[in-house]
């Protein structure tokens, strides 16, 4: 790695992670518009990663020069949501999500405040339950979950809903995730600002994935089928060979090849995926886009995902 360069990460997320189903978390370096990939790690707790976030997990991981993170989890919830929740909100305390005067960034005072009140995540699940059925006139039409800008943002393709906290429960993944990402005062750029040799971005997987493969499926957790395979295999191929608009080349090994089309569960590829949209937000940030490529329109309890 080159002197001065901070370690390129990317994570494959979940909000309770075992031995069974660690965090996965791929590291690389770029070079130009070549990204290969280092290593593939397996984390068994989130006690795990989030010692990774602090100065001495850093400096034992060997990332002297700091870190750039995507990470597939949502980086905040709808602004409807959190008007409501300030408004309505079932603790006293929400009311402090209205407070401008502070300096607190919306995402530090949203993320404790949730914490204070839910405590867990199936308090957070009450918390996202209670408002479906008392605070219907928050809902968008038909009953269904509210969806960040972000989330549409691309044509033909849409991310679950943070609110989602059932079958996907990537609500319970920015409950837990978002809050070590703070207690770290790691920065994530547009929302907040933390320590310089800590960054941090929302990514997702399936928005690379869909670019390459349209709606062919490639990971499943109970079906590992030969139609699944191809469609890694195909999926690899296009980063290694840059066939998408990231204008980026990942570099692997025939081994690492090999390891990542031998997972059926996807997580693997999916913490590369994350690695290279990480890549290409700090290529955009090289060039001089202060905001790491996110979009300027981006609402600071929202979030942006990387390359939407």
């Amino acid at each position: 790695m080159s002197a001065g360069h901070p370690t390129l990460l990317g994570l494959d997320f979940s909000c309770a992670p075992t031995r069974r189903k660690p965090l996965t978390l791929a590291q690389g370096v770029r070079a130009g518009h070549a990204v290969k990939l280092l290593a593939l790690e397996a984390l068994p707790s989130l006690d795990e990663w989030a010692a990774r976030l602090q100065p001495a997990g850093m400096a034992a991981a060997g990332w002297h020069h700091g870190f750039v993170m995507g990470c597939d989890f949502p980086f905040g919830l709808p602004r409807p949501f959190v008007q409501a929740l300030a408004t309505h909100g079932p603790d006293a305390a929400f009311a402090r999500l209205r407070d401008a005067s502070t300096q607190v960034a919306e995402c530090d005072r949203l993320i404790d405040t949730l914490h204070a009140h839910c405590v867990d995540r199936a308090g957070f699940q009450r918390l996202i339950d209670g408002w479906g059925q008392t605070w219907h006139t928050e809902r968008t039409a038909g009953g269904k979950l509210l969806h960040r800008a972000t989330d549409r943002a691309v044509p033909g393709l849409s991310s679950t809903s943070p609110l989602q906290t059932r079958y996907v429960p990537v609500g319970k993944m920015y409950f837990e995730g978002m809050k070590r990402l703070v207690d770290a005062d790691v920065s994530l750029p547009g929302l907040r600002t933390g320590r310089a040799d800590a960054i941090a971005l929302e990514a997702y997987p399936g928005l690379l994935a869909g670019e390459i493969l349209g709606r062919r499926s490639y990971k499943s957790e109970t079906d590992a089928t030969p139609e699944r395979l191809i469609a890694r295999l195909d999926l690899i191929d296009a980063l290694e060979q840059g066939r998408t608009r990231l204008g980026l080349r990942l570099k692997l090994t025939p081994a690492q090849r090999d390891h990542l089309a031998a997972d059926p569960k996807g997580d693997r590829l999916d913490a590369v995926l994350c690695l290279m949209q990480a890549a290409w937000a700090q290529a955009q940030h090289e060039a001089g886009a202060t905001r790491w490529g996110l979009s300027p329109a981006m609402d600071p309890v929202e979030g942006w995902i990387l390359t939407a």
